[in-house]
């Protein structure tokens, strides 16, 4: 069986963060967030995946190219306009000319759930559509259905008729196409899958396959620190790097082949430290932090469930907790980063102009990449930064700060 993942959104609602990466490039547990997928695809056996990319489509290609080093085969279609998942889907016409899985590439998809849906396929040799249940439903694709089999889908109700949703993992048969061809434009000017699987089902069987692994969609900058929670909650201990006498390292820890961690570093697992890291000494690591490559991390620093990417520095006094740091950023010494409130509320950021709550009770920053801040700088909970910013030396930062502001 072969695969489509669809990965050709901007990702806009993840800015700053995707400001200059794709989406699926994002670093989750030690690697690009869409090598997790490609992963639980290869674990089912299904090596040959199409990926369809559209926003900074090289990027994708180049660091996966034709799959080999995975030992899959990988090709891609580019959807150079966005007009809704259902023409995402029908462009691989032609490509797919088998039952196919597609999903997409923001869910953290687990072995376990997608061998589920492929054993619904044999068993009912039909459309299967992944769903699970959520609290918050109106924000997706609601499920109606009767003895396993779909009634209907409502497309981002604003009152949802059950808790179950779209989790955005199919099988497909090859006559998916034609019922995409005879897909009307909805209100909102797209193409919608759930208009193409409302048709289809009133004329065919759509078989609606629980999942019972824990689901996450990667829409909000937040939910990617989930996704790292529950993709490091699996990691294994492995140590490949440099580790010197008197650093601890308690339960599941990775040291890339190519890290250094020295002396006196207190790192407690789950923790991924990637090759070309440079950890201690005499700092304390807390669980579900991520290094990218190239992170530095110096003495008397405190870092706690983040995600710090590529060639970041934390040289020096600085405690980060609950927060995602971008490419190439450097704190300077003293600087602080708040992840709860006094009122022990939930966090609320600033999201594209509207103040959004975060549903997390310890949210720290959200940091695009090359920010700079000066010594003792002080950062309050879900304090959004955009990319190229100065946080200068003693500075208060908070709210939403825009690409290459200034707080001096």
């Amino acid at each position: 069986m072969k695969a489509l993942v669809l990965a050709a959104g901007e990702g806009t609602r993840l800015r700053p963060l995707t400001s200059n990466i794709p989406k699926p490039l994002l670093l989750v547990a030690g690697r690009p967030f869409m090598s997790h997928v490609l992963d639980a695809l290869s674990s089912q056996g299904i090596k040959d995946v199409t990926i369809l990319v559209g926003w900074k489509a090289n990027k994708i290609k180049e660091h996966y190219g034709d799959g080999s080093s995975m030992g899959m085969h990988i090709s891609y279609l580019e959807q150079k306009e966005r007009k809704g998942t259902a023409h995402a889907i029908g462009m691989a016409e032609g490509v797919m000319d088998e039952p196919f899985v597609c999903v997409n590439g923001d869910v953290v998809l687990f072995e376990s759930d997608l061998r589920r849906v492929l054993e619904r396929y044999q068993k009912d040799r039909c459309t299967i559509m992944g769903a699970v249940q959520v609290p918050d439903p109106h924000r997706f694709g609601v499920i109606e259905e009767r003895d396993g089999f779909l009634r209907r889908i409502h497309e981002k109700p604003k009152n949802p008729p059950t808790n179950l949703i779209n989790a955005g993992l199919f099988v497909f048969r090859p006559d998916i196409f034609e019922w995409i061809r005879t897909t009307p434009v909805s209100q909102r000017g797209e193409y919608e899958i759930t208009d193409t699987l409302n048709n289809l089902a009133s004329q065919d069987r759509v078989a609606v396959q629980p999942m019972q692994e824990d689901w996450i969609d990667v829409g909000m900058p937040w939910d990617l620190l989930r996704a790292n929670e529950l993709l490091m909650a699996r990691l294994e201990r492995r140590i490949e790097g440099t580790v010197e006498d008197g650093a601890t390292l308690l339960g599941p820890v990775v040291v890339e082949r190519g890290a250094r961690v020295r002396s006196g570093a207190y790192i407690e697992g789950p923790v991924h430290i990637s090759s070309g890291c440079d950890i201690g000494p005499n700092c304390y690591i807390r669980p579900s932090t991520c290094f990218g490559p190239g992170v530095r991390v110096g003495a008397s620093v405190e870092v706690k469930n983040s995600i710090v990417m590529s060639k970041s520095h934390i040289p020096h006094h600085n405690y980060v907790g609950d927060s995602l740091i971008g490419e190439r950023c450097n704190l300077g010494a003293g600087t602080k980063i708040a992840n709860l409130r006094f009122d022990d509320r939930s966090v609320k950021v600033v999201h594209q102009g509207e103040l959004v709550d975060s549903g997390r009770r310890k949210l720290g920053a959200i940091m695009g990449d090359d920010v700079k801040t000066g010594i003792n700088a002080m950062i309050d909970a879900g304090t959004v930064i955009f990319e190229g910013s100065v946080i200068g030396p003693g500075a208060s930062a908070r709210g939403s700060i825009g690409p290459g502001s200034k707080i001096l």
